[in-house]
Formats: C-alpha cells, sequence, structure tokens
C-alpha cells in the first residue's frame, strides 16, 4: 500500500490495510524469544511441556493476539485513555496499600473478586501514556526547561514511592527510569539531567543505609561480594555465574545443564532463565536472544520514529524504554553486575502478568505504526 493511499483517511481506517501495516518481522522477533523460553522452560523440567513451557506458550498466543487487536485501535483512542489509565493504577496502587494481599513479606497483590493481579503492572503502561498525552501539548522550550518538569516529576515521583513501599524495588525503579527516559527524549535540559546524576549520586549512600528494606540493603551489599555469603544472600548470585561459565562456546545442550538439571541454579524458569539458557546453549545461543532483544528494540525505535504525533513517538519510545530497562537489568543481574531486584527477562521468563504488560505496551507501538498518519489534537483529547 503506498504511502499516499495510508494518508488518506478513507484508506487507512480499513482493516485489512491496518492488519496489512502491522510490523511482521518484528512480530516474528517476538515469536523467536518466547519460543526461545518456551524452549529452555521444557529442558529445565525435564524434557516436559508441565509446568512451565505449555503455559507459556498458550499465554503467548493469547496475548499476542491481543497485541494485534490493540495495534488496530487508533492513536487517538490510546491518548484518550492515558489520564484514565495512569488515574486507575495511581487508585489501585493507593488500595494496594489500604487492603493488598501480604505474600513473602510484600503487600503487591490486590484482588478483586476472583482476579488476583499487581496494580504495579497497570501503572508500568499508565505511566507511559500520561507523560506522551503530557508532553505532547507542551512546548519544545518548555520541555527542555520551565516549572512546568514538576508535574512530570510528581507523575512519575507518585507512583515510584508506592511501589517502593510495597516493598518492589525492581519495579519501582522501572517505572522511575521509563518515566526520566520519557523526560530526556522529550527534550530535558542536559544541564538538569547532570544535575540529577549528581544529586542521585550524593542521595544513593544514604538512601541505602537509611530508607530501603534490611533485606534489601543485603542484597546490595551481596551483590558487591557474594563470596562472602555462599550458601546464603550470595548463593543466586554465585550460582548464576557458574551456569554462565559452565555453558562455554556452544553450550552443553538441552536437558544437560547441570545447575539446571540438579536445581542449583534458583528460579531457573523465571529470574535467571537466561543462566539457564547460557549453560545449554553456550555464548553462541546467547548471543543469539541478546541479538533479538536487539532487534526488537531497534525495531520499535524505528516505528516511534514515524509516527506524526509526538504523543505516537513518546509513547512507543517508552514502550521501547520499559522493554530495554527489563533486559538490561535482568541480564546485569544474572550476570553478577547488579543486585537481584527480581526483575525476569521479558517474554523469556516464565510469567503471565509481565508477559501481559509487554505484549499491551507492543500493541502501542504497533498502534503508533498502523496510524502514523494520525494526527492527534492537543487539546482535551478530542479526534480530528
Amino acid at each position: 500500500m503506498s504511502t499516499s493511499a495510508l494518508s488518506r483517511p478513507g484508506e487507512r481506517d480499513r482493516p485489512l490495510i491496518k492488519f496489512i501495516e502491522i510490523d511482521w518481522l518484528f512480530c516474528l522477533l517476538l515469536c523467536l524469544i518466547a519460543g526461545a523460553g518456551g524452549m529452555i522452560m521444557f529442558s529445565v523440567a525435564g524434557g516436559s511441556w508441565t509446568p512451565w513451557a505449555a503455559a507459556h506458550l498458550v499465554r503467548f498466543g493469547l496475548f499476542f493476539l491481543l497485541m494485534i487487536g490493540l495495534a488496530m485501535v487508533d492513536l487517538r483512542v490510546w491518548f484518550l485513555a492515558a489520564y484514565p489509565v495512569y488515574i486507575l493504577g495511581l487508585v489501585l496502587l493507593i488500595g494496594v496499600e489500604l487492603a493488598g494481599d501480604v505474600s513473602k513479606g510484600a503487600q503487591r497483590w490486590l484482588t478483586l473478586g476472583p482476579v488476583r493481579f499487581q496494580p504495579s503492572e497497570v501503572m508500568k503502561i499508565g505511566i507511559v501514556l500520561a507523560l506522551a498525552r503530557f508532553y505532547h501539548s507542551m512546548s519544545a522550550e518548555s520541555a527542555h526547561f520551565s516549572w512546568w518538569l514538576l508535574v512530570p516529576v510528581a507523575m512519575i515521583g507518585l507512583p515510584v514511592v508506592l511501589v517502593a513501599h510495597q516493598p518492589d524495588l525492581g519495579t519501582a525503579i522501572l517505572i522511575g527510569a521509563t518515566g526520566l527516559a520519557i523526560m530526556v527524549l522529550a527534550g530535558l535540559s542536559w544541564r538538569i539531567i547532570a544535575a540529577g546524576v549528581v544529586a542521585i549520586l550524593v542521595a544513593l549512600p544514604p538512601f541505602i543505609m537509611f530508607v530501603i528494606h534490611d533485606y534489601q540493603r543485603k542484597r546490595i551489599l551481596t551483590f558487591l561480594n557474594p563470596e562472602n555469603d555462599p550458601s546464603g544472600d550470595g548463593y543466586h548470585i554465585l550460582q548464576s555465574k557458574i551456569a554462565l561459565g559452565a555453558g562455554g562456546f556452544l553450550g552443553k545442550g538441552l536437558g544437560l545443564g547441570t545447575q539446571s538439571q540438579l536445581n542449583y541454579l534458583p528460579e531457573k524458569h523465571t529470574d535467571f532463565i537466561f543462566a539457564a539458557l547460557a549453560e545449554e546453549l553456550g555464548f553462541v545461543g546467547s548471543v543469539t536472544v541478546l541479538l533479538l532483544y536487539a532487534g526488537v528494540i531497534f525495531m520499535a525505535l524505528r516505528t516511534a520514529s514515524m509516527s506524526h504525533s509526538h504523543f505516537g513517538r513518546l509513547g512507543a519510545a517508552g514502550v521501547t524504554a520499559t522493554f530495554a530497562l527489563y533486559v538490561l537489568i535482568n541480564g546485569a543481574m544474572v550476570m553478577g553486575m547488579a543486585p537481584v531486584v527480581g526483575v525476569p527477562m521479558p517474554l523469556l521468563s516464565y510469567g503471565g502478568t509481565v508477559m501481559l504488560t509487554v505484549m499491551i505496551g507492543f500493541g502501542l507501538v504497533q498502534s503508533a505504526r498502523v496510524h502514523r498518519y494520525s494526527e492527534v489534537t492537543s487539546g482535551r483529547g478530542s479526534l480530528l
């Protein structure tokens, strides 16, 4: 379909044309990553589809269809939903504080009837949509430096504080870093960025010593020297490093990884699945998966750059930033380069909640591609 045809309202609104305009190579990369996750789960379960591999692949199939459906939704509808989704996320996070389920010392879950979920996952989407809508109506000069910047700072700070108090430091970091990434992409002054980096470096030591929980502080100190407690808090990092090194160049082969098969590697199907993959598929397999992730990130950023609306560009870029942070934090964690904070490898790790959030986000990315010629007003959300 030519660009001129796609730019005509009568053409671009046809469902078939929207379907064709989805980036199917991007979708293939997502399928390959999820498929690799299913393969490793099958292997570490002793060659069984249960309890992880089959559920992982079925969930991905359902969420993939959801992503395709969301890609067909006009970008202006996403614009209208931005603030309501953010407000809903805040209300649910407050609900967690008041009546959330407590599990393993953390209050992160909320039960509404038969549904039990983590409201922080709603906020991962809400913060991207809300900030993209806020900056859509802001001038470049104001986004660069103005008192209006206190508004997005407050929009980011509120959910970060609520999530950190649950406590869920990994998710709080993700939400905060995603929000800051959108501010930078919107044109934030480099002087403010530099001042913020200095302020964080100054505040970090007292924050670690006096603000975070004892177990979180212990995780950070253990990360600096895991050999001090090899059978306790340092166990996860040390076993992960052993699995990474044991794989060598080509790996031991599927089903032959001793760290995962003999259950030395903790959380082998969730947080440390990349270490299990590295042991069984080696350096070649690990780099291949990382290249798939790099391809997804590159193509999503390219899609963001194609959108004619500022909302579309920032929305797609914000989702991509969240995805990239997942990969960066989990990769650093399993390699012993960052503390263990419970951040999974997206689409590769087992877990429906994170996968759902990621696929909804990619629905927004594909909507920005399919509706890249849509003009979004900067007024009160009216549609052109």
